[in-house]
């Protein structure tokens, strides 16, 4: 990160942050790519410490980018460095989505993390000369945002990148404008307090340890690391699957599996073996569950899973309702 304090033109605690922000990554996308072939259950990665892990792992690497944009534009900007990093992020962006499109077309990513990370840089710029208390207020309301103005208007695809939509839209990465715009005015803040207190001058002074320089180095090479690393990643785990197989689980258990897992994160156990259930029932009934589970788009595939969840949600509400009064009635 280039910026003048102390004399130095790179902070270099910065790149340290960002590579350590690298690895966590690493360590998610691993266990997403041993859930993918099999060695973990359905859903573990999107569920419980993983999930919370993963909204870390962005949450970092986005006020990073708020602190890095306000360092290195912060009395004018550079437009030249500005406009080359972005037409390589942009251009990763598009690589990912194109690449996903063709693995996982039913989840490919149409607006990650480097689709943020494009947009945000763009829309921060407009916000380098607020104050810091503007700024932290307006991070909170971003924030806030979705579960304030989330409605249907938003559920069209064509608008799903804002963050608005009533529903989580099927992407294997999804970091939509909102919230996640507030971790990068954060940043901003941050970074301007930090300067202002005479904080950044202390931070830029740091010099990484002996052990830290291989994370200075992955900070100092974000994009490459982050195209780079996955497919390594995958290419392990399908060595791995040839040496030793994972135990071959029938597609109904591990999408009942994935089910229960995410159901568990909003609702009790009866109501989550009720949906389940019959969310499982109902695709093998339809022969649809090879479907779902592989991963190939169709049409109407997802209005018709929206109204088999409706149709779960009820019939589970019904049962759970129902066992909850068998119970109160035993008690003496």
């Amino acid at each position: 990160m280039r910026h003048q304090a102390a004399g130095r033109s790179r902070i270099e605690i910065i790149d340290v942050a960002r590579g350590g922000a690298l690895v966590a990554m690493a360590v998610y996308h691993f266990g997403w790519d041993l859930e993918f072939f099999g060695y973990m259950d359905a859903g573990t990665t999107v569920t419980g410490g993983w999930r919370l892990f993963a909204r870390a792992i962005a949450t970092s690497f986005l006020f990073l980018v708020g602190v890095s944009l306000f360092l290195a534009h912060e009395k004018h900007i550079r437009w030249t460095g500005f406009l080359k990093r972005l037409a390589m992020v942009t251009v990763a962006a598009g690589a990912i989505s194109a690449a996903t499109w063709f693995a996982f077309p039913q989840g490919f990513i149409f607006f990650g993390i480097l689709h943020h990370i494009a947009v945000a840089s763009l829309l921060g710029l407009a916000f380098l000369r607020f104050p810091a208390w503007l700024l932290l207020g307006l991070a909170a309301g971003l924030v806030a945002a979705p579960h304030i103005f989330s409605a249907p208007f938003f559920d069209t695809p064509a608008l799903w990148w804002i963050g608005l939509s009533t529903f989580r839209p099927p992407s294997n990465d999804y970091v939509p404008l909102l919230p996640w715009f507030g971790a990068v005015i954060a940043g901003i803040a941050t970074a301007r307090i930090a300067r202002d207190t005479g904080a950044l001058h202390s931070i830029a002074l740091l010099k990484p340890a002996n052990w830290q320089k291989p994370l200075a180095f992955a900070g100092r090479h974000s994009l490459a690391f982050y195209l780079l690393h996955q497919p390594v990643l995958i290419a392990c785990v399908w060595v791995l699957a040839q040496l030793s197989p994972p135990a071959d689980v029938p597609a109904d258990v591990r999408f009942t599996q994935a089910c229960m897992s995410q159901c568990a994160e909003t609702r009790g156990g009866d109501f989550c073996a009720t949906y389940c259930t019959c969310f499982t029932d109902t695709l093998e009934a339809e022969d649809r569950l090879d479907l779902v589970m592989s991963g190939k788009p169709e049409e109407e595939m997802q209005s018709r899973l929206s109204q088999i969840a409706t149709e779960c949600t009820m019939r589970a509400e019904v049962g759970s309702d129902f066992t909850q009064g068998d119970r109160t009635n035993e008690r003496p």
